[in-house]
């Protein structure tokens, strides 16, 4: 979202699987009195629903499925998408259950012509995808390990070695070859966001299990350590793309926040100079044009193969590429608990630098007019005892 635009970015996270269907399972039934647990069952092993016809992401589901009550988390696998998809319906106007449906034939259309190139990049194989430290840090559990090899590069603000070399260049020839499929198609694909001109939604084109996949086993686990005041109960959806900057694609990418909880960004290549990152301080909406302080200000420059994690609300942009082509594999990471947490909160002071400041000028006030208060009193008692006739011999 950039910060001079009210545009929203477009959620583009569903796929639909072509499956016999024994029946839409979505009737009026849900009934009004079972409310969702205030926490997961984190003993709970969620179903799968990717085969079944539904108006909304069936990672949603998966990760929703943790909150039912038992009555309902006990019940068939239909009838809990049934009172999973009354629910989201509910809250969900009908203009945009028309938009995801919409999108759903857009991305059916893409998904049964296009043809991959490499098959194999489209279900995650970690020991394939990420450099040992990576994986070793991650599969171990252990908060001393992920921090040994994640570096605090700025305050909320991390780097660590990720994706192996030949990862990275398969993945850059697919996207390649998605873009030559769009042009001798003569097919009209949607951008990543409201900003980017150029790269394209992996989602789209098939990805998205896979990214949801490292959302839930790598992502959300080490978000949870590094950013638990957005993130305490994991993050559950992701809108998953590949940006594009050089020659004849966008140069640079002018300063904003992302419609993220936690975002991810890995440079994949390939030869290029400048297109640094510059960020400035983290702030909810109402600071989000507020001035920086000097030690938000923290420049970041890609490397291949090397990730970047930070709070979607960072307020950053991209300095411009003056030479070569640079492409980067981004993720933005969600969590419906913190969003729905968030809209009935007024203040952010765990996170938002600007709300930060805010409180502590209310603190410094206070203090002030409360000393101010000390002395006048202590003043006014004097005066009473100096003005008092001395006692009677």
């Amino acid at each position: 979202m950039a910060l001079d635009s009210s545009g929203k970015q477009t959620d583009q996270q569903h796929q639909q699987h072509q499956q016999p269907q024994p029946h839409r399972p979505y009737s009026k039934t849900r009934d009004a009195r079972l409310k969702l647990r205030r926490t997961p069952n984190e003993e709970h092993e969620p179903e799968n629903y990717e085969d079944l016809p539904l108006d909304f992401s069936p990672a949603l589901f998966s990760s929703l499925e943790r909150y039912l009550p038992d009555k309902v988390l006990n019940s068939t696998r239909i009838e809990k998408a049934r009172f999973m998809s009354e629910l989201l319906q509910s809250y969900s106007p009908d203009t945009e259950r028309n938009r995801i449906q919409r999108h759903r034939e857009y991305r059916q259309r893409i998904l049964s012509s296009y043809q991959r190139l490499h098959g194999d990049i489209y279900t995650l194989d970690p020991a394939r995808f990420f450099v040992p430290s990576f994986l070793d840090a991650v599969s171990q559990s252990s908060e001393e390990r992920l921090r040994s090899v994640i570096v605090r590069s700025a305050p909320g603000i991390y780097t660590f070695d990720m994706l192996q070399p030949r990862f990275c260049e398969m993945l850059l020839a697919e996207v390649e070859h998605m873009e030559k499929w769009v042009y001798d198609s003569r097919s009209t694909i949607m951008r990543p966001n409201t900003m980017n001109r150029f790269g394209v939604v992996l989602d789209d084109f098939g990805f998205e299990s896979m990214l949801q996949k490292l959302v839930d086993d790598f992502i959300s686990p080490i978000s949870q350590v590094l950013f638990p005041e957005v993130c305490g109960t994991g993050l559950d959806s992701h809108h998953g793309f590949i940006v594009e900057y050089g020659k004849d694609r966008d140069t640079d990418l002018g300063f904003h926040v992302d419609d993220s909880e936690v975002s991810l960004n890995v440079c994949l290549g390939k030869q290029f100079s400048g297109g640094e990152l510059y960020f400035r301080g983290v702030r909810c909406d109402n600071h989000v044009n507020s001035e920086s302080g000097e030690n938000e200000n923290y420049d970041y420059s890609h490397v291949p193969g090397r990730a970047i994690l930070h709070r979607g609300r960072h307020r950053h942009g991209a300095k411009a590429t003056t030479s070569g082509h640079r492409v980067n594999l981004i993720l933005w990471c969600r969590s419906s608990t913190f969003r729905e947490m968030k809209s009935y909160q007024s203040e952010f002071s765990s996170w938002c630098g600007g709300c930060k400041l805010d409180r502590h000028n209310r603190l410094q006030a206070s203090v002030k007019a409360t000393t101010e208060l000390l002395k006048r009193r202590t003043a006014e008692r004097t005066l009473v005892e100096l003005s008092s006739p001395p006692p009677a011999d």
